[in-house]
């Protein structure tokens, strides 16, 4: 297998250097500690753009209350069979627009799909939202888990675990100071040098789920993880989220830092005392707020150390929501703001 030349120090998280000048990487991110980000959509596509209007005024609310984050899906493809058409935008341009309408909060992929697109288009993205947005994006990656969408790009869904890993490798490497020398079965350049580069030297990846890799591929090529939470309505899913996370975490090379990330969907409902209740199978946590505090304080326990919240099914409206958990709920899970984003006047 081809792949890019001098990668061996480029692509190992465990050798690149902290991201603790990094304005979104630092304000989500501490040892210890959880933060709290909102994914997007706010609600739920049935077949209607309306329901998507004014969703970047409540995104702006996000980023006054102080909430750590903000997450957008990549969907290229509606699958009926999947029943969720995602974030709907395409995810750069959308984390571009929302830059200009944001001043301090982090804006997160779950999950830019490297397989599908050419890395150096990626690259080209990223580095464009970094620098509009002073240094607040943060991409969480994947190999591509809807199996329609890969003929449409003349891709095979069978070589997505090795494609992943090549353009994770060509990715990083082409955004190397000076003229770039790069030899891979995803293209080859050289005599040339890439432009923009992200505000502060690199542009944390977060590897989500497996992505067809083993466990010590991510403690050693990734920024940090995003998974799964397993089960959300009782103490054992907490738990054994958090002999994942420390598997991982002792094949970290170097032992240093690396944060996990997990996310749900949920309906908090207006009574602070309702049980954590699993619907749709699991995949929606029906809960009131305190419910909602005492996972979070297990995850955070577990060694979690952002939790993403989607409340596209939830049966509140989104403002009403997103004001009780910026009353309620995030102050005991404070944002991390030491590194102020850089200033920007494009």
């Amino acid at each position: 297998m081809n792949t890019v030349v001098g990668v061996s120090s480029v692509v190992a998280g465990a050798s690149s250097p902290a991201f603790s000048t990094h304005p979104g990487y630092s304000r989500m991110f501490a040892p210890e500690r959880l933060t709290l980000g909102v994914f997007l959509p706010l609600r739920f596509f049935q077949g209607d753009m309306t329901v998507l209007q004014g969703q970047a005024d409540l995104v702006e609310k996000l980023d006054r209350y102080g909430f750590a984050a903000t997450w957008v899906r990549d969907v290229p493809l509606f699958d009926p069979s999947f029943g969720d058409a995602g974030q709907v935008f395409d995810p750069f341009t959308y984390l571009a627009f929302l830059a200009a309408r944001t001043t301090t909060i982090s804006l997160a992929t779950g999950s830019a799909i490297f397989t599908l697109r050419h890395p150096l288009d990626l690259a080209k993205a990223a580095t464009t939202i970094d620098q509009l947005s002073g240094g607040r994006l943060v991409l969480g990656i994947a190999s591509g888990d809807r199996p329609v969408e890969f003929p449409a790009y003349g891709l095979e869904h069978g070589e997505r675990a090795q494609r992943f890993a090549e353009s994770v490798a060509y990715f990083r490497r082409v955004m190397q100071e000076g003229e770039l020398s790069i030899h891979s079965t995803l293209g080859e350049m050289g005599g040339v040098e890439f432009l923009p580069k992200p505000v502060t030297g690199r542009v944390p990846l977060l590897v989500t789920g497996g992505s067809g890799q083993s466990l010590s591929w991510i403690a050693e090529h990734a920024d940090g993880w995003l998974t799964n939470p397993d089960a959300t309505h009782h103490a054992q899913g907490p738990q054994r989220l958090a002999e994942k996370i420390r598997a991982w975490r002792a094949l970290i090379p170097d032992g240093g830092f690396r944060p996990h990330t997990t996310n749900e969907w949920i309906d908090l409902v207006d009574d602070p005392n309702y049980p954590r209740t699993p619907l749709q199978g699991g995949f929606v946590l029906r809960t009131g707020r305190k419910g909602l505090m005492s996972l979070l304080h297990d995850w955070q326990a577990a060694g979690v150390n952002h939790a993403a919240l989607g409340i596209q099914f939830a049966k509140r409206p989104a403002a009403e929501v997103i004001q009780e958990l910026a009353e309620e709920v995030l102050p005991h899970f404070p944002s991390h703001n030491a590194i102020v984003p850089h200033t920007v006047s494009w």
